[in-house]
């Protein structure tokens, strides 16, 4: 994946994303749609997995066939919103390991501060996809990065749902090597660092807390 900026503009995938900007969508379907859509953008985002070959035996004869290499690749959730992105691509990986980045931002300052961190074994050795739904200021996400690259990360991927052009310029001057997985690039942000057009905090309309 050599792209900084990859939009997945599959029909299916926008189709639900449409639904889940309206703001009359109730917390039930869009936490169910967030589920639904998180493994159409896994399918994008592990598309280059690396593979080997492994002799199977079918009912009819000896084969041999890919099987993918290497250790489980890692999931990295950037709470608290990145856990409805995580629950829907462990569905379609479910030997994946999983970690956890506390960040929230300061309201005023728009700076991430840290609060939670536990993460995988053996970083470097696997294929790591922080996973948050929306890409804003990109200042807590570069922050997540960092704290992954610290921690040994070397093949990072960042899938969200929605991007603002702020924060892929922030994520792309922070850490070029990390390339964007999105469903849509937005318009801008506005004066309170949320995504326009946008859907709102993700993370309120996902759990239901204002």
């Amino acid at each position: 994946m050599t792209q900084h900026l990859t939009i997945v503009d599959h029909p299916l995938v926008q189709h639900k994303l449409t639904l889940m900007r309206d703001e009359t969508t109730s917390t039930k379907s869009f936490r169910q749609l967030l589920r639904e859509i998180s493994l159409l953008l896994a399918y994008e985002v592990t598309r280059d997995l690396p593979v080997t070959m492994q002799t199977t035996k079918t009912p009819i004869e000896e084969m041999e066939a890919p099987i993918l290499e290497g250790r489980k690749l890692a999931l990295i959730s950037i709470l608290r919103a990145g856990n409805g992105l995580l629950d829907g691509i462990l569905e379609l990986i479910p030997a994946a390991r999983v970690g956890f980045v506390g960040l929230y931002r300061d309201e005023k300052t728009l700076q991430p501060v840290q609060y939670y961190f536990k993460v995988p074994e053996n970083l470097e050795d696997r294929m790591v996809i922080a996973v948050d739904p929306m890409l804003a200021t990109g200042n807590s996400s570069a922050a997540a990065i960092d704290l992954l690259k610290n921690a040994g990360a070397k093949n990072i991927r960042f899938l969200c749902l929605l991007a603002a052009p702020e924060g892929v310029a922030r994520m792309k001057e922070a850490h070029p090597d990390v390339p964007i997985i999105t469903a849509a690039l937005d318009e801008r942000l506005n004066d309170q660092g949320y995504i326009v057009p946008g859907l709102g905090d993700a993370g309120d309309r996902m759990f239901g807390t204002k």
